[in-house]
């Protein structure tokens, strides 16, 4: 496929889903948009010479109609039945359709309803409610359970400084419509999930366990956190230190982890058939998407991983650019309401830019730096992906980090030591009984160096600075300038083309 027409699509689909999740378009506009591709089809078959462009336009007509069409059909609508109840205290049953999110305060329940109990009577209802439970509830992926509760439906609340997130639309893109806070759960069956999620979900939990088993708290809560993107992680509080100093991208499952993994997957199974080495990298995508819980950025790693290694087996060219865009595509139709309102998939994307496009700018710019430990390319992508996600982190939080290049370049280099040291570590809690503090001690000295890091930057004076709220047109024009001052330096810093008659 023309590279033009690609982008035309992906393009335009993007659009179209990003217009119908702020705007009250609909079908007639969609229908509006199609009859303008048809307009393009027929120019193009009239002007020769304009079509190409004219192509191009049409594509991008048609792929936006459907857009808007796939975010429609996406909209969460509330259930008669539950609405009707809003703000009072309701019984429901149903099955848990995602693995509990545990906090220090309360534990969140993803809930698949289908029923609605009123005294003696069942009322069958199809709805996602997120319960708010206490801390520590004893509860599973796939349990039934009969949950009570205030009925509620989620509301925008103020983030800090004047910022607004839109939590209902957050929540709709898990299908969830409600809320019941305060909610008392019990569970009254189980095992009605997905067999692999609940499969991937255990063995996430067992090796959480040998973790707890070999290392103290934080390191075995960022042990957690940086090899299956276990949610509690380190805990907030340390959280925040990282995010504080722009570390924030190591302590959960991101694209450099799972690229971390599956390169040392790949050198060890080097010597196996082809098939195989292709098998065993998708079996490790789909396992971390799983344990997951399908996270935005551990499926678009998993999924450009994937493309990467097949273009590798199959003699094709990878194109980064190319395969984000597919891969965006093919998300976002899956998920319309990812693209707007989930803060994950942004962050990824644009990060992923930023390695495409900034990180060679900045490479071919810091020939002063080493490249001994691969600081030169540590320093290099972390300012690429910085740059790229900079405007974005700081219209959704107002964060600005201001030693985010110094913490990278000393944490970074020990991260793979630092997972491959942590697996041991969750094996030893299971096999090695008294010993496995020992065995996971170099581990714990490497999780210890990288948090000790952390904690230094993010004491010193002007750890970050906190930006005022901004309009998102003031974030659409300066990623307009962004990309625009990119493309002029990428043009001007290019070979010229070779001479045509030559």
């Amino acid at each position: 496929m023309d590279a033009k027409i690609l982008w035309a699509i992906v393009g335009g689909f993007l659009a179209g889903v990003l217009a119908r999740s702020f705007f009250a378009v609909g079908l007639v506009e969609a229908g509006f948009v199609v009859l303008l591709g048809v307009a393009m089809g027929l120019f193009a078959m009239i002007e020769r010479e304009k079509q190409a462009a004219a192509i191009v336009i049409a594509a991008a007509c048609f792929s936006c109609a459907g857009g808007i069409v796939r975010m429609q059909s996406a909209i969460v609508h509330g259930n008669p039945a539950l609405t009707e109840r809003i703000d009072t205290n309701v019984i429901l049953d149903g099955v848990v359709s995602a693995e509990p999110d545990a906090r220090d305060s309360s534990t969140r329940v993803s809930i698949a309803v289908s029923a609605l109990i009123t005294g003696s009577s069942t009322i069958p209802v199809g709805a996602g409610v997120l319960a708010i439970t206490p801390a520590h509830t004893e509860i599973a992926y796939g349990d039934r359970v009969r949950v009570k509760g205030k009925l509620l439906v989620p509301e925008t609340f103020d983030s800090g400084l004047g910022r607004q997130f839109d939590y209902p639309a957050y929540l709709a893109k898990d299908g969830i419509g409600y809320q019941l806070s305060f909610a008392q759960i019990e569970r009254t069956g189980g095992n009605e999930g997905n067999v692999f999620v609940a499969g991937a979900i255990g063995a996430k939990q067992l090796f959480l366990n040998g973790l707890r088993r070999a290392l103290p708290e934080p390191e075995a809560g960022l042990a957690g956190g940086i090899t299956v993107g276990d949610k509690r992680g380190p805990g907030q509080q340390l959280s925040d230190t990282f995010r504080t100093v722009g570390l924030v991208h190591i302590v959960v499952l991101s694209g450099y982890n799972i690229t971390v993994v599956m390169s040392a997957i790949a050198r060890a199974i080097a010597w196996a058939p082809r098939i195989m080495q292709f098998g065993a990298s998708g079996f490790v995508v789909a396992f971390f998407i799983l344990m997951s819980g399908g996270a935005a950025t551990a499926v678009r790693a998993g999924l450009m991983a994937l493309l990467a290694v097949f273009a590798r087996e199959t003699g094709r060219v990878y194109l980064a650019l190319r395969a984000l865009g597919v891969v965006a595509f093919g998300m976002v139709l899956w998920n319309p309401w990812t693209l707007a309102f989930d803060p994950g998939f942004q962050l990824s994307a644009l990060a992923t830019i930023g390695l495409i496009l900034f990180t060679p700018m900045f490479a071919v710019r810091l020939q002063w730096v080493t490249e001994r430990y691969g600081l030169r390319e540590i320093a290099a992508s972390t300012l690429g992906t910085q740059l790229a996600v900079l405007p974005l982190l700081l219209y959704q939080n107002g964060q600005l980090s201001l030693y985010a290049l110094p913490a990278n370049l000393l944490a970074l280099p020990v991260m793979p030591l630092a997972m491959f040291f942590s697996g041991i570590a969750a094996l030893a809690g299971w096999a090695a009984g008294p010993l496995a503090p020992l065995i996971g001690f170099p581990a714990y000295a490497l999780l210890g160096y990288v948090i000790g890091v952390a904690r230094l930057f993010a004491s010193l004076p002007f750890a970050s600075l906190s930006i005022p709220a901004f309009g998102a047109w003031w974030l659409a024009i300066v990623y307009g300038m962004l990309f625009s001052v990119t493309a002029a330096l990428s043009q001007t810093s290019s070979p010229p083309p070779p001479n045509s008659h030559s």
